[in-house]
């Protein structure tokens, strides 16, 4: 019976030996979680970063409203570069303190369908497919656009359109893939344990208007607009052992401006390209005045009308 009993307390021993790694587990996973929500002002340097990689993105005309019958269609594809930053642009986290890696795509790509409506409006459709490029990769990511020519005359037409965009991109900008882990804090000063899984949200409606110019199978136009932003950042980061899930929300207007050129290839396709402005201004330094730091952004489309 001795024997029986001492058996029995080594049993209880033992499962209670075994629940402590248990506890150690869900002491691990209980980590504290940080949330610095924000509403920023538009000179911010993190709501200039998201406004410079927000605005890339968004879904111009590419000239006058196409000539559609009612019922006809054509599909295009649309690539806008992304000028590359420079390491200053980059330092955009913690008020301009901190480095993100904001350099991965050139290339903001979109698929768009255009379809005739009566009355002489066009819809489109855009869309750009989840490929992951350089650790991003968008989610989601729809635009949308309605138009209409109002006034033509010979060469000339003057065309307005309705557009906007919804969706999001996600990425390892906090704290990117190569330097998460690292114990050096020279190349890794922010304590940054594994690979952030941030996202970016590129919601956005606005305005429109296009003159164009036509010449033959050349066209030729300006335009100019202004969209309701309301970009922001969910960070998901471990840093020195805490979950930071701050929100960081950039709501204004901007401003922007075309200038471009196509040419018809043949009765179905057509070639186009344009350049983008959008005036965007930064604080870079506390208590210093802002200075131009805009978005200049090359962009080509390739259009094939069903007729």
């Amino acid at each position: 019976m001795i024997e029986r009993r001492s058996f029995r307390l080594g049993e209880k021993r033992s499962t209670w030996w075994l629940g402590i790694p248990l506890l150690c587990a869900s002491c691990l996973h209980a980590q504290p979680v940080i949330h610095n929500d924000e509403n920023l002002d538009s000179h911010r340097t993190e709501a200039w970063a998201m406004n410079y990689i927000g605005a890339s993105t968004f879904m111009t005309s590419f000239g006058e409203t196409p000539a559609l019958a009612p019922w006809k269609w054509g599909i295009a594809l649309d690539a806008n570069y992304i000028p590359k930053l420079t390491d200053e642009q980059q330092r955009v986290g913690l008020h301009g303190i901190k480095h993100e890696d904001l350099n991965r795509s050139p290339v903001f790509g979109r698929l768009r369908i255009l379809l005739g409506l009566p009355g002489d409006f066009v819809a489109g459709l855009g869309y750009t497919p989840p490929l992951s490029i350089a650790g991003t990769q968008p989610l989601d990511l729809f635009a949308f656009s309605i138009g209409r020519r109002l006034f033509e005359k010979d060469e000339l037409t003057l065309s307005m359109q309705v557009f906007g965009q919804h969706g999001r991109a996600r990425g390892d900008v906090t704290c990117p893939t190569r330097i998460a882990g690292n114990p050096d804090r020279e190349q890794n000063p922010f304590g940054c344990d594994a690979p952030s899984n941030d996202h970016i949200y590129l919601n956005y409606y606005g305005l429109e208007a296009v003159a164009a110019w036509k010449r033959e199978s050349w066209h030729a136009y300006v335009s100019g607009g202004f969209a309701r932003t309301e970009f922001s950042v969910q960070v998901d980061a471990l840093t020195f052992g805490e979950r930071d899930r701050s929100l960081l929300i950039a709501q204004g207007a901007l401003p922007f401006g075309t200038a471009g050129v196509s040419v018809d290839l043949d009765k179905h396709w057509k070639l186009g390209f344009e350049v983008m402005y959008v005036p965007l201004y930064v604080q870079r330094q506390p208590n210093q005045p802002s200075e131009n730091d805009s978005l200049t952004s090359p962009r080509v489309q390739l259009l094939y009308r069903f007729d």
